[in-house]
């Protein structure tokens, strides 16, 4: 993940900064901010590359953005943006519509048409914005109905816009952690959650591909099951009712994806078990810790587990990595 920050930026040159660097990686914006707040500005932006889908990791004090008529005869490229709040307030405003949301909830807009966006002016340094900027013509949906959802908030507490949420909330929290491959993987995955929320709240499911649905979901039960990993309880059953599908089904989805649940639950659980046995920070605190924070509740369980995913036992491999460390 590429990092832009005001950090560095002299302080009575920051806005003027952050204003290049909108333009510069969207399109060409006024941006406007309360002049009280100019002067010691601060804002970062993370941004990572999932196929035609740009994710940016905004983190930013108060401020509007303004597409005008003028603007968008400067530079149109026909692109949405679909928004999802990880912290603060927010307001959009397109096509006669004006939306307030918040953390977790879905607003998509069209660079095309004037909007305003602003970040709410009570929470001067903890707004946070993932932002998804794809091509119009990467949605498989109708184009006559689009502009129904501009300045439309999709709730994030309920039903498909819930789901949606939870995955782009959870990609916003490990956008640092992704690698180059990583990104790739997850490229369709993205898109296709963020058609099927756009779907839905369209009422339009026909529409959408049922292998995208299908991917949709699979991207949302993965998101699900990794913000959950700490839960012994997680099991087969729980994830398929909180998804609202029966245990048969959600064993065919893994299935065709060659896993099976409780194997790629595993799998998930391991991966973070040796990220922490590998992270010099957490050398003092006991291997059973460590896997009980993941989920294993058996130490000779896990144990057994991570030498036949890894070749060697837990205390090994923290052994190994101190050591290679050292030298």
């Amino acid at each position: 993940m590429d990092v832009i920050s005001t950090a560095e930026v002299l302080a009575e040159e920051r806005f003027g900064f952050w204003r290049e660097v909108n333009s510069k990686l969207w399109v060409p914006y006024e941006l406007r901010c309360d002049p009280e707040l100019e002067s010691g500005f601060r804002a970062r932006v993370g941004i990572s590359e999932f196929g035609p889908v740009q994710a940016t990791l905004i983190t930013t004090m108060p401020h509007s953005v303004h597409r005008t008529p003028k603007l968008i005869r400067q530079a149109d490229p026909d692109v949405f943006k679909l928004g999802c709040l990880v912290r603060g307030d927010g307001r959009i405003t397109q096509d006669g519509r004006s939306t307030s949301f918040t953390v977790g909830d879905l607003i998509l807009y069209d660079t095309s048409r004037p909007y305003v966006a602003e970040f709410a002016p009570d929470a001067p340094l903890s707004q946070q914005l993932l932002l998804l900027r794809f091509p119009r013509s990467l949605l498989s949906l109708p184009p006559r109905e689009l502009p129904r959802l501009s300045a439309v908030r999709i709730p994030g507490t309920r039903g498909v816009g819930a789901l949606s949420s939870k995955f782009l909330l959870q990609l916003a929290r490990h956008m640092h952690e992704l690698s180059p491959a990583d990104t790739a993987r997850l490229s369709t995955l993205a898109l296709e959650v963020l058609t099927t929320a756009l779907s839905d709240a369209l009422d339009t499911q026909s529409t959408v591909p049922p292998h995208t649905r299908r991917r949709a979901l699979m991207a949302q039960i993965r998101a699900f099951i990794r913000e959950n990993l700490g839960d012994a309880q997680l099991t087969p059953d729980t994830i398929a009712t909180a998804h609202h599908i029966s245990l048969r089904y959600l064993h065919k989805l893994f299935q065709q994806d060659g896993h099976t649940v409780a194997g790629w639950v595993r799998e998930r659980r391991l991966e973070q078990c040796r990220r922490d046995l590998a992270d010099a920070r957490l050398a003092a605190r006991p291997i059973h810790a460590i896997a009980a924070r993941w989920g294993f509740t058996s130490p000779a369980h896990f144990s057994q587990a991570f030498r036949g995913a890894y070749g060697l036992s837990p205390r090994e491999f923290r052994r190994q990595h101190t050591t290679v460390h050292a030298d």
